[in-house]
């Protein structure tokens, strides 16, 4: 890269929210301060791995990089706090959290941990459960079956207390068991169970809410420290414009999600308050 370039990657398709906000941060950046912003909209497009952003991000290959936060939680235990299941009452409140005290915490822990700065936190939204076997209204209807997740600690104890059989594995490896039948269901926002194609596999959807997803939006931090002062606000401010359109338009997206594939036949089941009690760990 040139002195006055820099490139930003994500693992979300054309059409995603995520993709948007990083094209919104590269027009936003460009126009105040006239360096060029490469825009990778999904790294497996190439042939990479969703996790190799951490390593190139970090080597400096990327300038900044979004990811689940799930991901790194190896490496920095305190941001598993955002993993707990049932831990946010809905979105507002996550919101609140991230943007607040708990956010900051969050950033300083990773900046201690790592060779990335948080410039914010978007909108993965709250998790749902989809399989390819059967309408899942209890726990004991995930029993035996073999679910997909994140490599996350929080998730794979969720879904054993829950009965089922967790296989953690990075993302590309994930899908890829979802279309061969490996697996017999998964857990995602609407959003990326539709990016991925895994509404193609599985016609079951029960809105567990179960945990909530943030994604970080991670700097690597000595290039952000080295960039004119000038330079590096116009950029933090981008990420942050960016950020509430994120989140806005993820919530409505989310609704129409699920209005187009009702209208494709994929059955839904809405838990009772009681019966959402029961996923509870």
């Amino acid at each position: 890269m040139s002195a006055d370039a820099i490139r930003i990657a994500g693992y979300a398709p054309e059409g995603s929210t995520h993709t948007a906000a990083l094209r919104q941060i590269a027009d936003s950046f460009t126009s105040r301060t006239g360096w060029s912003v490469e825009v990778i909209p999904n790294i497996m497009d190439l042939g990479l791995a969703n996790t190799d952003l951490f390593d190139l991000t970090e080597s400096g290959e990327l300038t900044m990089c979004y990811f689940s936060s799930s991901y790194l939680c190896d490496r920095v235990p305190d941001l598993s706090e955002i993993d707990q299941p049932f831990r946010f009452r809905d979105l507002d409140d996550a919101h609140q959290a991230l943007d607040g005290d708990l956010g900051r915490r969050l950033a300083e822990a990773v900046r201690s941990s790592t060779g990335f700065e948080v410039l914010g936190f978007w909108d993965n939204g709250f998790r749902h459960f989809t399989n390819r076997l059967r309408p899942v209204r209890t726990p004991d209807d995930v029993r035996g079956m073999r679910v997909r997740l994140q490599p996350n600690e929080e998730h794979i104890a969720l879904i054993a207390a829950w009965g089922g059989i967790p296989v953690p594995c990075e993302l590309s490896a994930g899908i890829r068991m979802i279309e061969n039948g490996e697996v017999d269901a998964q857990e995602n926002p609407l959003a990326n169970t539709v990016a991925y194609g895994v509404e193609r596999h599985h016609p079951h959807v029960t809105m567990t809410g179960h945990l909530y997803g943030a994604r970080g939006v991670f700097a690597n931090a000595a290039i952000l420290a080295a960039m004119p002062s000038d330079v590096g606000a116009a950029l933090r401010d981008a990420v942050a414009s960016a950020i509430a359109s994120q989140r806005s338009a993820a919530a409505d997206r989310e609704l129409q999600l699920r209005r187009d594939l009702e209208a494709r036949g994929l059955q839904f089941v809405d838990p009772t308050p009681s019966e959402r009690l029961a996923f509870r760990p």
